[in-house]
């Protein structure tokens, strides 16, 4: 319910209970009271004056829920700021260590000396394509792709590709 309805149905209860309330304090001053009379004046009186009450106590409680509930978001708006930060720092830590693992690939690479094709190969490899697959990506044939892959584990002293992937990745598991 909105904030005008509210308003307007307050004033409507107070506009009902303002008769009901005058006549019953007229009534009770009088000298003969009709006891039924009166006592119906008084429950509708009283029932008019509790509606306003109770909906007086809702639109305050819906306002002390809708002020928690914004004060929750400013804090989860908050939180959820500083975590994408701390994502954001934590990605640039990633790509950084990614370069620099990336380098020392290259030199590894570099100093088995391989070739520029052989080189491809071998990061392929590294990136756990299969020979089929390196051959599609670099636009040769598989036979080709398994010659280098040979030569690579020639060259590095290695016997095949997961020996190969090891020797690179075996310092991140220690």
């Amino acid at each position: 319910m909105t904030r005008l309805k509210e308003h307007v149905l307050i004033t409507i209860l107070l506009l009902l209970a303002m008769p009901y309330t005058l006549n019953f304090i007229h009534e009770v001053q009088e000298d003969h009271h009709d006891l039924p009379y009166l006592l119906f004046e008084g429950t509708e009186m009283i029932l008019a004056l509790l509606g306003i009450a109770l909906l007086v106590y809702a639109i305050r409680q819906r306002q002390r829920e809708t002020e928690a509930m914004r004060q929750q978001l400013q804090l989860t708006r908050h939180d959820l700021i500083a975590a994408h930060a701390d994502l954001q720092q934590m990605n640039d830590k990633i790509q950084q260590a990614s370069r620099q693992y990336g380098e020392v690939i290259r030199e590894q690479l570099n100093a088995w000396q391989l070739t520029a094709s052989e080189q491809e190969v071998a990061l392929l490899l590294l990136k756990g394509l299969s020979f089929d697959e390196i051959a599609s990506v670099r636009d040769t044939k598989e036979k080709t792709v398994r010659q280098q892959a040979s030569s690579i584990y020639r060259k590095s002293g290695l016997n095949g590709r997961h020996e190969f992937a090891a020797w690179f990745f075996e310092d991140f598991l220690s």
